[in-house]
């Protein structure tokens, strides 16, 4: 004890340092985070950012709604928070370590479910706070208030004498308890989010079973926070089904174009476009480092939370090449319908998916102002032009579900209108009965109709297979509103909600190339040079005939 003399009276500097500190902490879960800090990690010193203190009000927000009521000014309960950050920020620990045990101290009645992808995690984070919340320090601030019960204060689950407790368990299993909090930290790995069928059962999970496990439906809150991994993690659904929650999303690298405010009027505090969230945790140095090492997918996904990499994946944006005549296209040498079909207007499945392709040859005007060389060559943007050397153009596109008859006449009206020469549809179940029905009521017709066996290959590898003919900028497509929707989709596969589009896309596209329609630049020319070694030889035909 440390005793000192005011106006006479002996006062003990220690317990007015202890109750000031109390106070304080009660008052502001940042002050209470650096405040408990050495207890949850003593051997490594806290490192603050701006980007804790941007999560830390939000949680507070989060807690004096469901404890007070407290609305915001629209009148609404602030009961649902999304927040997308990087991994490194300390977020687990912000949100299911030291968020919690500061709740208890001025409402020790709070109950928490905390679930992660893995049960290890959400033990992992349960021994954090339980070892928190019985530390020396905790209980000589707050011990006279919260105190574990003896009975129940196992891995999994701990209570407080006022009820209160902490739950954890693996996302897809919350079973039985109801909480007050119920906070999904990470509730995708990095690996199930890349299998459609455990993003399938974790949607089901999130959609049908979490809302069902609060303590009250209209005031209990749900916090999700997570890096993005695919179009359709839970972030996707909560953003794509606009389920109300209020978005924090704070790239590693800044993007003006994507800083929207909170729902508090918070705002990513950053200025100019690449500046780094947190720069005294993740240098330049260091970013640059694990970014070489991550690649672009986990770049976009865990960096910067898209699950799509700036200008795209496998298909970059800007090897698109920009058609400026509106509906008005090339005098095509072949024109080609690629279909990827699955019949049935059952909103849960798959869209069958049509483009329309046009073999051109380049006369000019895709390359105005070029430089030619000498050999024929023209020089533009660092891309290599041959003369004479076919290109590709989308004609058209078109995604929807349609039952068998529907999909049929929609087809056969397509391939009319854009006078293709040949419809192609992949050698499946679907595509067997399609191709048959099509030619049973327009054999009569001009088009012919192929089947296509892509074989072993997977959509990943049939993709990179004809990534060379969009790189050498041989593909042109319009600026129509389907066009935008095919690139778009291209630009996220294989992160995207659908693909139906690039799988028709590949398709099609792998068929002109085998088929010997899409020569190469490098391959052209080196047709060009081989005909000058015999000066006397004919040409050879550009395409078979």
């Amino acid at each position: 004890m440390t005793l000192i003399s005011i106006q006479g009276m002996q006062i003990d500097a220690e317990a007015v340092l202890d109750r000031l500190e109390r106070e304080m902490c009660e008052e502001s879960l940042e002050d209470f985070v650096k405040a408990a800090w050495h207890v949850i990690e003593p051997g490594q010193p806290l490192v603050w950012g701006e980007v804790m203190s941007f999560i830390c009000v939000h949680l507070e927000q989060i807690v004096y709604s469901v404890v007070y009521g407290d609305t915001l000014p629209d009148g609404e309960l602030y009961n649902r928070l999304l927040i997308n950050v990087p991994p490194g920020l300390s977020k687990s620990l912000l949100t299911s370590v030291f968020m919690p045990a500061w709740a208890w101290t001025f409402a020790p009645h709070l109950r928490f479910l905390c679930a992660s992808h893995s049960q290890a995690l959400a033990i992992r984070d349960n021994l954090r706070m339980r070892r928190l919340v019985t530390s020396e320090w905790y209980q000589k601030h707050w011990g006279d208030k919260v105190r574990l019960t003896q009975d129940q204060a196992a891995k999994l689950k701990f209570e407080n004498n006022h009820t209160g407790f902490r739950e954890a368990s693996a996302a897809g299993s919350i079973t039985g308890s109801r909480a007050d909090i119920l906070i999904l930290d990470d509730p995708h790995s990095v690996e199930s989010a890349g299998s459609e069928q455990q993003r399938a059962t974790t949607r089901d999970w999130f959609l049908e079973a979490v809302p069902t496990r609060l303590n009250n439906p209209a005031t209990s809150a749900i916090i999700v926070i997570m890096q993005r991994l695919h179009e359709e993690d839970v972030s996707g659904i909560i953003l794509d089904k606009q389920l109300g929650y209020d978005h924090i999303m704070l790239p590693m690298e800044y993007d003006p174009a994507r800083s929207m405010p909170t729902r508090l009027g918070w705002q990513d505090w950053r200025t100019e476009e690449g500046e780094l969230l947190f720069p005294e945790r993740f240098p330049a140095e260091v970013v640059a480092r694990d970014k070489a090492v991550m690649g672009p997918y986990a770049v976009a996904g865990q960096f910067q939370q898209t699950p799509t990499p700036r200008g795209g994946g496998i298909i970059q944006r800007d090897w698109w090449q920009l058609w400026e005549g509106q509906g008005v296209f090339p005098g095509c040498d072949y024109i080609l319908a690629s279909l990827d079909c699955a019949y049935t207007e059952k909103s849960e499945n798959d869209y069958s998916a049509c483009t329309v392709w046009g073999v051109f040859t380049d006369d000019g005007r895709a390359v105005a102002a070029n430089i030619i060389s000498p050999d024929g060559r023209y020089v533009q943007n660092g891309r290599t032009y041959v003369e004479g050397a076919p290109k590709l153009i989308l004609m058209y596109a078109w995604q929807e579900r349609l039952e068998l008859h529907a999909l049929v006449q929609k087809v056969a009206a397509t391939c009319k209108k854009y006078k293709v020469d040949t419809l192609l549809v992949e050698a499946k179940a679907s595509g067997h009965s399609l191709a048959q029905e099509i030619k049973r009521l327009f054999g009569h017709e001009d088009f012919a109709v192929r089947l296509y066996n892509p074989k072993a290959q997977d959509k990943v590898s049939r993709l990179y297979s004809i990534q060379h003919i969009f790189a050498e900028g041989m593909v042109y497509a319009p600026d129509m509103t389907w066009a935008e929707m095919v690139m778009t989709q291209c630009a996220q596969f294989p992160k995207g909600k659908h693909d139906d589009l690039v799988d028709s896309l590949s398709q099609g596209v792998r068929y002109l190339r085998e088929m010997g329609l899409l020569v190469r630049a490098p391959e052209r020319l080196s047709e060009i040079e081989e005909g000058r070694r015999y000066k006397g030889a004919p040409p050879a035909p550009l395409y078979p005939v």
